[in-house]
């Protein structure tokens, strides 16, 4: 828990393929210190990696588990802590795996607890003596509320009422981490957890938690897009993108969005925080970022970091040179890509282009700098 003890920055890693070390290699020149790392577009052994079947957990796959710790070893050689991030746990395989739809068996069947939580005391069993490893973030961007009656972005007090509703049963997201923590620990006493908040890890989100949890060794994330029908893909597609700063729909209204109200958002679980006594340096901000072609994006990534400055809590941004999808590589700046760039992930050849720092990556290059 020591590492956690002061600020620590860093960057996301949601790769196809598994990196390699130059990869790792660069983020640490950077100045990264760590990266959160999801091996769920990975090639499995079965089904699903690690998991082999998220419909039915019964094991962790040699051949994906030795292909994890080979990643962990690449990661260790360039000085980088990892978090192990899944994408998907048994009963709620990840939509992009899952043709595109949301997987809410996991908030509505318990069994399924029972299979994540025997899945990840397998995980903590093999990965917790790793030298790089620094956290278990136990799933990313959990929302048991997507189906289960709270409206996204509903007011403090509607998301307290449908808590008390809810409290004790399959979409009690708290609950549901204890229980996967007794089993952490039954195997792994020291390694940290990471806890994101529901919602997709909403910053508002904490806000119904009427406490942290028992566990004295938790770091509980948000991620940061709001508002996301400025920062998000969809936007570039419209025939007028909503701007940023500007007016953009959030929580079923149009605002009016600037480094003002990104402050006002972003300290929702600082204040949350504050309130159940849990301190500062245990909150991390596991993602944010926005559209590199959005002209907005520059003064975005800085408006949300300026929140962050001289506070202890951790951020990793979204994302270092996703290898399928180039929308928050900020190393290429905010023009189109040329043709020899697709033709390259066409052909799965390596991506051809220099890479290094750009005035789009200044906000976050200027942090990261030792």
């Amino acid at each position: 828990m020591h590492f956690w003890n002061s600020p620590q920055k860093g960057g996301n890693s949601f790769n196809t393929a598994p990196p390699q070390q130059d990869y790792f290699d660069a983020l640490a020149r950077y100045g990264a210190t760590w990266v959160r790392l999801s091996y769920d577009k990975w090639q499995p052994e079965r089904r699903d990696f690690l998991l082999g079947d998220a419909d039915h957990y019964q094991g962790l796959p040699a051949r994906d588990v030795a292909q994890l710790k080979t990643i962990l070893d690449r990661a260790h050689a360039a000085g980088l802590k990892v978090v192990i991030t899944p994408l998907s746990l048994p009963g709620m395989r990840w939509s992009q795996n899952n043709n595109g739809t949301f997987d809410d068996r996991l908030w509505q069947r318990r069994e399924y607890w029972q299979q994540a939580a025997a899945f990840w005391r397998d995980l903590a069993g093999e990965l917790k003596d790793h030298p790089a490893v620094a956290a278990y973030n136990l799933i990313n961007e959990p929302a048991p509320e997507k189906h289960g009656g709270l409206a996204e972005h509903a007011s403090p007090a509607d998301m307290a009422a449908w808590y008390a509703r809810e409290a004790g049963g399959t979409r009690d997201l708290p609950a549901f981490y204890e229980q996967l923590l007794k089993a952490i620990r039954e195997v792994d006493a020291l390694t940290p957890v990471m806890l994101d908040a529901g919602w997709y890890a909403a910053a508002d989100a904490f806000s119904y938690w009427p406490q942290a949890l028992t566990d004295a060794r938790a770091l509980y994330s948000v991620h940061m897009y709001e508002p996301y029908a400025a920062t998000s893909a969809p936007n570039l597609k419209r025939e007028k993108p909503y701007p940023y700063p500007g007016r953009v729909p959030f929580g079923g209204a149009l605002q009016s969005w600037d480094a003002v109200r990104v402050a006002e958002y972003l300290r929702q679980p600082m204040q949350w925080a504050k309130r159940v006594g849990l301190p500062l340096n245990r909150l991390v901000v596991g993602e944010f970022g926005c559209m590199r072609q959005l002209p907005g994006c520059r003064q975005y990534l800085n408006d949300v970091l300026e929140v962050l400055d001289d506070t202890p809590v951790h951020w990793a941004f979204y994302s270092f040179r996703e290898d399928t999808w180039d929308g928050m590589d900020y190393e290429l700046g905010d023009a189109k890509l040329p043709w020899r760039y697709w033709q390259a992930l066409e052909q799965g050849k390596p991506d051809p282009l220099p890479r290094g720092p750009t005035p789009l990556f200044e906000p976050i290059l200027r942090r990261l700098a030792p």
